[in-house]
């Protein structure tokens, strides 16, 4: 177990959108009886299979951070983002302003002076940024139990998501059966694993994203192996 490779997801969105219960059911497959406010960052370990099903299946372990979405420590949680292999954007489907967020959590992660905590969102361009990085996303939409009745929100969901070259989920993370084996949300999640496996070890010069805006290099060229030593 001490000789699996690993890789680092974020997991970002706004105070009380889920992210803590999420991670845990992506973690553990079972849902959190009583979630707590997150205070700084905190982290969950997943066995992910890679190419699962292939003769080139491998383990790895995906660490899940969950970044505290609490405005509060905007200046100060730049800290946990260094360096990092794909991102989780969390938003609450009864909660449209969570996701029109997710583009300011982007520019955060992405635009921080040397990770110095000066937010520079007018120095931002996500479009460009989106248009020309390799970095693994996925925008994942929560309480679906309770937004039955809100469909604009899923629609805009999915909008970002494509806007962002990233699939997109609706689901209730206190219900484990939302990433039952097989199911879409299951399959949309194992992908962008793989993804997040794969551009961290088997793609030439991929250099992981920092919080430097001077730190452009993001390409990928596939390898027939796996790069190790990085």
């Amino acid at each position: 177990m001490a000789n699996i490779e690993k890789v680092k997801v974020l997991v970002l969105g706004d105070s009380g959108v889920g992210k803590t219960s999420l991670t845990r059911l992506i973690a553990h497959n079972e849902p959190i009886s009583n979630p707590m406010w997150t205070v700084g960052c905190s982290v969950e370990v997943k066995l992910h299979e890679f190419r699962e099903g292939t003769p080139t299946e491998k383990t790895y372990f995906v660490e899940l951070w969950d970044i505290g979405g609490s405005s509060s420590h905007r200046n100060t949680r730049s800290v946990f983002y260094n360096p990092f292999h794909g991102i989780i954007f969390v938003h609450d489907l009864t909660n449209r302003k969570s996701l029109q967020n997710l583009k300011k959590w982007l520019a955060e992660v992405m635009s921080k002076e040397g990770g110095k905590g000066k937010p520079v969102y007018d120095e931002f361009d996500s479009e460009q940024f989106v248009g020309s990085s390799m970095l693994p996303m996925i925008v994942i939409g929560t309480k679906l139990d309770q937004a039955s009745k809100i469909r604009l929100q899923t629609k805009q969901s999915c909008d970002i998501a494509q806007d962002w070259g990233a699939d997109s989920i609706d689901m209730n993370c206190m219900d484990s059966r939302s990433l039952a084996p097989g199911s879409s949300s299951a399959v949309k999640l194992s992908r962008f694993f793989d993804k997040v496996i794969e551009m961290r070890y088997y793609k030439k010069d991929y250099v992981a994203p920092s919080t430097n805006l001077s730190d452009k290099r993001r390409f990928a060229v596939p390898l027939l192996k796996p790069l190790h030593g990085e």
